[in-house]
């Protein structure tokens, strides 16, 4: 959290969910001063928050336990966050997950969406932008999937929305949901310019599209890496420059 919004510090020693009306979080966070901030920040927003400092007590709960969301430091001690994604979504666990981090490393931050994280925040992070952020995951919860669509980007490259697949030279290459969301909306939009603030908006479902994030161009670049015959040279989620991106085909 930013020094110049001090939180109150409380306990962060990990406790089962409890059965109420109120929305459950997991907090996996080391650094006690930030869990014991992000706690107070997420009890006033009306959540039930659980808290540990650690990958594999983290990696446990979330088998034990049912979460609708989980925040996820990548620094931890023993395994790692990313270490603690990949294990959940091997498992079957759709958990949305939003990344916190002091890295400013862009190839995590792809791994990690790689491995299916929704979303992430760099620290440090003022209170309002956490509670944004959590916002937004909870409402992307409550908005229904696009329909199930096949079609063929070339000869060689195929997309399955429904089963989140991409096939292409024989290989099947797993897109992320939010992969698949940001290309149903881009294609249902191929007859305009979208801006990151649409995409932010309709697909992160952001109530503040202004945000400031790179999460569209991360997730933007590891789509084409998947879809586009020639990712340096983008065919189908073409870059309008100074506007947005506009679909292709």
């Amino acid at each position: 959290m930013e020094e110049s919004q001090p939180l109150p510090t409380t306990g962060t020693q990990p406790s089962p969910p409890t059965t109420t009306s109120a929305r459950r979080v997991l907090v996996v966070e080391d650094e006690e001063s930030i869990a014991a901030g992000l706690r107070d920040a997420l009890e006033h927003a009306n959540c039930n928050v659980t808290a540990v400092a650690d990958g594999s007590a983290a990696l446990e709960l979330t088998r034990s336990g049912e979460y609708d969301l989980i925040l996820l430091d990548l620094m931890l001690p023993g395994m790692n966050g990313l270490d603690v994604l990949q294990n959940m979504r091997r498992a079957g666990d759709k958990t949305q997950v939003l990344i916190l981090t002091a890295l400013g490393d862009e190839a995590d931050l792809l791994r990690g969406f790689a491995l299916g994280a929704d979303d992430y925040m760099a620290k440090p992070f003022s209170p309002a932008e956490l509670l944004a952020r959590v916002e937004a995951q909870f409402r992307r919860r409550q908005v229904a999937a696009p329909a199930p669509a096949q079609f063929q980007l070339t000869p060689e490259i195929s997309v399955d929305l429904g089963r989140l697949e991409v096939h292409r030279d024989g290989t099947t290459i797993a897109l992320t949901p939010r992969e698949a969301d940001i290309m149903a909306y881009l294609i249902q939009h191929k007859d305009r310019v979208v801006t990151r603030e649409d995409l932010l908006r309709d697909v992160w479902h952001y109530l503040n599209a202004a945000i400031e994030t790179r999460t569209v161009d991360i997730h933007i670049v590891g789509l084409r890496r998947k879809v586009e015959p020639d990712p340096t040279s983008p065919t189908f989620v073409q870059t309008v420059r100074g506007k947005g991106y506009r679909w292709d085909q």
